[in-house]
């Protein structure tokens, strides 16, 4: 797990090691004053002689603004060291995000990446600055420290090294009742983000359905399993302060007694029994911030596996060596098909043949849940088949290089999204290079040049998140022009046009066919209507396909078809434009 975190310190590896050497000098000053106060004591203001007072408080002097220059560095550095950690751990993590494939992403809720992107990673570096500095600092100034105290008294020295186990035993067996409940303190956080995360996208659906009591109570019950588990992890972590209060309590009557004798035997100096004094708080206070460091490190360690969880996922749809850059033409190919999704059982197509020549219309149609996108999602080579071979341009998808593959097949999805920023921005997603002018070309063909002329500031318009301050149907039209824009030679619109009116469809289509003869297009839709000139229609059932051929011979051979487009007809949903 460490070996996989580390590789995002990268550019600060230098500054995560000055930062330890600083606070050991720090710390190996810092334990040579108490020495140097009972040599004040002892040897200067007990006989009188202010020579020494002088000479010995001029080197305490040098030696305290030495230590004070030396943490401030400390501080400086781990502080740096860890932000710039945290920063990089985001950027990989969120750039191995992004190498995902949809069954990558299945693993992983939505909520748990922006947790582990979020809390998860502020707790890790919060950890990583306490490892570079206070968890070099207290063990360092604990073992100085008892050397020093033997160096003054050695029945004191063994005193200290007794009391070393005893907190240890306890720390231990706090880090091991707490750590699983912190690991459950985090599932409960990415529960409470889903919970955010749903209410927001969904708000007008809340309020449209009066709603807002439930999801308050919903929120308020995650809040509460937060809180729960929290404070029981919390009541176990909270042994930590008395049991440091015992060992203090119990190490300061031992070494009061053990001094007093000591005194009285004549084998210790006054000046020396206060250095003890000294080196027992800075024992103890450096065994305190061990405790400190373990309640936190059992926090961050289950924050550290999570993030570790996705740094080592290893994608599941990868480029071959030595991968195609070309594809050849717009054909596609299903031969034997058969593909279930992760963690099922059931598979949604079976056994699946079909041939698409280059430059075809074809229109896809089945009942709800027949997997009509599971289809077309296997041609991007969004998931890869459970068996079976999908080929585009005769080639197998899985020997393209997935950036030349997914420019080559271009899928507008139902539930379209767009980012903010203006127009121009959303649309040169598909070609980042591309002109007004062919921007204004891709949206005259999409029908959406009407509608964008006219707004404020039209190419530069801004879009607000996910789109919302334009319409349905003005969504779906941005985001044909902006697939459209990619010059694909597979083209995949899944219902992607059911927000728009059967007339503006009806001349999406009409441009398609003068504009883009050689791309195939395929169109998953539940309106007759929009595919009846299609070259081919496949009707889709569950777990394959049930019929193919075109408007016509469906009609006079498929009951369903027949049946689905007698009805449209007869409520005015089919209509052919």
């Amino acid at each position: 797990m460490l070996h996989t975190l580390l590789k995002s310190v990268r550019e600060y590896r230098i500054r995560t090691i000055i930062s330890p050497l600083l606070v050991v000098s720090e710390s190996a000053i810092e334990t040579l004053i108490p020495f140097l106060m009972a040599a004040i004591i002892d040897q200067g203001i007990r006989p009188g002689n202010m020579s020494v007072v002088i000479k010995v408080g001029l080197l305490l002097l040098l030696m305290s603004l030495c230590s004070l220059i030396l943490g401030a560095g400390a501080s400086w550095f781990s502080s740096q060291a860890a932000a710039g950690f945290a920063k990089n751990l985001r950027h990989d993590i969120f750039s191995k995000i992004q190498t995902f494939s949809f069954k990558n992403l299945d693993h992983f809720a939505t909520s748990s990446l922006v947790t582990r992107l979020t809390t998860d990673i502020t707790n890790i570096q919060t950890a990583y600055q306490m490892l570079i500095r206070v968890a070099v600092r207290a063990p360092s100034m604990l073992l100085f420290s008892i050397i020093m105290a033997f160096l003054v008294s050695r029945q004191a020295g063994w005193l200290f090294v007794c009391v070393v186990p005893v907190l240890g035993i306890g720390l231990f067996w706090i880090v091991k009742k707490s750590r699983p409940l912190f690991r459950q303190v985090f599932r409960q956080y990415d529960k409470l983000n889903r919970v955010v995360r749903e209410n927001l996208r969904g708000i007008r659906v809340v309020k449209t359905y009066g709603q807002q009591d439930a999801e308050v109570t919903k929120f308020r019950q995650s809040a509460k399993d937060i809180a729960q588990v929290f404070a029981k992890a919390q009541r176990i972590v909270a042994f930590n302060m008395p049991l440091m209060q015992f060992v203090i309590s119990t190490t300061m009557l031992i070494l009061s007694w053990l001094g007093a004798k000591l005194i009285v035997g004549k084998s210790l100096e006054i000046g020396q029994f206060v250095s003890l004094f000294t080196y027992s708080i800075s024992i103890l206070y450096s065994l305190n911030m061990l405790a400190m460091i373990f309640s936190q490190l059992s926090v961050s360690q289950a924050s550290a596996e999570r993030a570790v969880e996705v740094l080592e996922t290893a994608p599941d749809i990868v480029a071959l060596p030595n991968a195609a850059t070309q594809v050849a033409d717009g054909s596609i190919d299903f031969e034997h098909v058969t593909f279930s999704y992760p963690g099922t059982d059931d598979d949604q197509l079976k056994d699946v043949n079909l041939h698409i020549d280059s430059g075809a219309v074809v229109g896809i149609i089945g009942e709800t849940g027949t997997s009509k996108t599971t289809l077309v999602s296997l041609i991007p080579r969004l998931y890869d088949v459970s068996s079976g071979v999908v080929r585009v341009g005769g080639k197998n998808v899985q020997q393209y290089d997935l950036k030349t593959l997914r420019d080559q097949v271009a899928m507008v999805l139902q539930n379209t999204i767009l980012f903010s920023g203006t127009i121009r921005e959303n649309l040169k997603w598909g070609n980042p290079d591309a002109t007004d002018d062919q921007l204004k070309k891709v949206l005259e063909q999409a029908q959406a040049m009407d509608f964008v002329a006219n707004l404020p500031n039209v190419l530069d318009t801004q879009i607000e998140q996910t789109g919302q301050n334009v319409s349905g149907g003005q969504r779906q039209r941005l985001t044909i022009a902006r697939a459209l824009l990619k010059q694909p030679k597979i083209l995949i619109l899944d219902n992607a046009t059911s927000a728009t009116d059967t007339q503006t469809e009806a001349r999406i289509r009409q441009a398609f066919k003068r504009d883009l003869p050689d791309v195939t297009k395929l169109m998953i839709t539940q309106r007759v209507g929009s595919i009846i000139d299609a070259d081919q229609i496949i009707i889709m059932k569950r777990g394959g396909i049930e019929a193919v051929g075109s408007h016509q011979e469906l009609l006079a051979s498929n009951q369903w078809y027949r049946q689905l487009y007698q009805a449209q007809q007869k409520f005015g949903g089919g209509t052919h434009e």
